[in-house]
């Protein structure tokens, strides 16, 4: 069963749930990330059901995360690409990676970890920062309305400011 669509929620992280919100969808964008290009090659590495791995590309490639094309070996199997916004989700999901191996691992350590591919060395910790280049916490953060914000939105923001959150 499919849950409520958040596409007509003012918020981007509603919004991005709503395309990226599955754990599959995140695991297969994992796997085109480090090369897995086909329905049998996502099916291998996920252990996915194949009626789910066939429901989650087509919602991917219709979203514009992934593309597809014929392979031009035999043209009856799909190569499945990451397109423009499928490529930008790689800081997301290093940042899902840094937190699950920081918080999901004990002493062994993590199982694996992104890292520079020419020093093979592991990527730095995500650090948020202002546009100075100053780090910044939780507490220094608010939510303020944007461009498309809506007159009801506007005022949740105003009464939250009036409250100092």
């Amino acid at each position: 069963m499919r849950r409520k669509s958040f596409e007509g929620v003012p918020c981007g992280i509603a919004r991005a749930l709503d395309v990226v919100g599955d754990a599959w969808t995140l695991l297969i964008v994992r796997e085109a990330m480090f090369g897995t290009r086909t329905f049998d090659g996502f099916r291998k590495t996920l252990a996915i059901p194949r009626n789910t791995l066939t429901a989650r590309l087509r919602d991917l490639v219709d979203r514009g995360i992934l593309r597809v094309r014929v392979d031009a070996d035999d043209r009856r199997r799909r190569i499945y690409e990451l397109d423009r916004a499928g490529r930008e989700l790689w800081v997301v999901l290093l940042a899902l990676q840094q937190w699950g191996n920081r918080w999901m691992f004990g002493e062994t350590g993590p199982p694996s970890y992104m890292a520079d591919r020419e020093t093979r060395r592991s990527v730095a910790p995500l650090v948020p920062r202002d546009r100075s280049g100053a780090k910044l916490r939780l507490q220094d953060v608010t939510m303020i309305p944007g461009p498309a914000a809506t007159p009801e939105l506007k005022a949740r923001f105003r009464r939250l400011a009036a409250r100092g959150t």
